[in-house]
């Protein structure tokens, strides 16, 4: 709720607070008596300009300058201005700095500096270098910092910038190359549909229950390939012209995968849960492409460490859960676990193809977890 507010209503909120300072400040203390119905409406103006700040800097800063003058010109109290007229112009050099770039932050620069040679003329005894550092302090430091915030403020924009269009790029290749792989499903099924249409026409008139076996065949995997086929149309990109048509891995070679890590260095424990069941092609294959990403990951960062990989065939989903007992972390950005910047990114697309659900994550106890559940049906 407050930060609603303060989103819609924060510039007028800060203006009518300072207004309201520099008025109390005029009206109660004893010191401006003789002027303050001088600069009463003085103050109020300056306050007023600073409404222009954020869409014309420079000039606020020009005319609170010269309202400064105006206040300095009626002021009979010759130690010092009233904060009520000084702040404005500070909000006004902060403004500049951070809100100018070019040619108008050059000029800004130059009418600070201006300013900075003005109050030393108008002290009298500060035409030194003390003055102009005591000076250079109090009018740029303002200006300074607005252009310090401006600058982190644009870098911090680049960099949230690159890091999404990064996120896109990944996004973008895992998803070309689930669909090349999804592409390889669909040509296996097709060729197979074509291999079982041919056999079946040639024992169609001597051996019907071949034949039917055949067309059974057919049907159940025409079936696969058509949902493959959908899939495949809502990932594949325009520039995919060159398809792999290598044999996809599977879950039925889970142990060599598993032989592969322990040799690299990582003991591997695996657990099957319920009847292996023959999956579609495509959820397959991405079981096995998880369970290796997830493997080599923490192969790879996990330090010291066992792994342990579950597999549960259940009646309407598959269930994976790959966890390690070592000491590496997650950032939590997208890369948990040093999934290579983009490991956990095409994870979460192959899931998200088939409308499972996946997290990871470090674990209470130590070590890190990734669970995946896709469904069969």
């Amino acid at each position: 709720m407050i930060r609603r507010f303060l989103r819609a209503h924060g510039e007028l909120s800060f203006l009518f607070a300072l207004g309201a300072l520099a008025q109390v400040e005029l009206w109660l203390d004893s010191e401006w008596s003789e002027n303050r119905y001088e600069l009463a409406p003085i103050a109020l103006v300056m306050t007023a300009l600073l409404l222009l700040r954020l869409r014309a800097p420079l000039l606020t800063l020009l005319l609170e300058l010269a309202a400064l003058e105006l206040a300095t010109a009626v002021n009979t109290v010759p130690t010092n201005d009233p904060m009520g007229v000084i702040l404005p112009v500070a909000v006004a050099l902060y403004s500049t700095g951070a809100h100018t770039r070019g040619r108008v932050f050059a000029i800004g620069s130059l009418v600070v500096l201006v300013a900075i040679v003005r109050a030393m003329v108008q002290d009298g005894s500060s035409l030194n270098v003390s003055g102009f550092l005591f000076f250079g302090f109090f009018i740029g430091a303002p200006f300074v910092g607005g252009a310090v915030i401006r600058i982190r403020r644009e870098r911090e924009r680049l960099l949230v910038s690159e890091r999404d269009e990064k996120a896109r790029t990944a996004v973008a290749e895992e998803r070309a190359r689930i669909a090349r792989e999804l592409h390889d499903v669909v040509a296996h099924g097709v060729s197979v549909i074509v291999l079982q249409a041919r056999g079946g026409r040639r024992v169609l008139d001597e051996d019907l229950a071949e034949a039917r076996e055949a067309f059974d065949s057919i049907e159940a995997t025409g079936k696969q390939a058509l949902a493959e086929m959908r899939r495949l149309l809502g990932l594949l990109r325009a520039d995919d012209a060159e398809l792999a048509l290598a044999p996809q891995p599977t879950l039925a070679e889970l142990d060599r995968l598993v032989a592969q890590i322990r040799e690299a260095g990582l003991p591997v424990e695996v657990q099957v849960e319920g009847e292996p069941i023959e999956l579609p092609p495509g959820v397959d294959l991405s079981a096995y492409r998880i369970v290796q990403e997830a493997l080599t990951n923490a192969l790879r960062h996990a330090g010291p460490a066992c792994a342990h990989v579950r597999v549960r065939y259940g009646a309407d989903e598959l269930e994976l859960e790959i966890t390690d007992d070592g000491p590496g972390s997650a950032n939590g950005s997208g890369s948990e676990n040093g999934a290579g910047g983009h490991g956990l990114v095409g994870m979460r697309e192959r899931v998200a193809v088939y409308g499972g659900e996946l997290s990871a994550g470090s674990r209470a106890e130590g070590g890190y977890a990734l669970q995946a559940r896709l469904p069969l049906r």
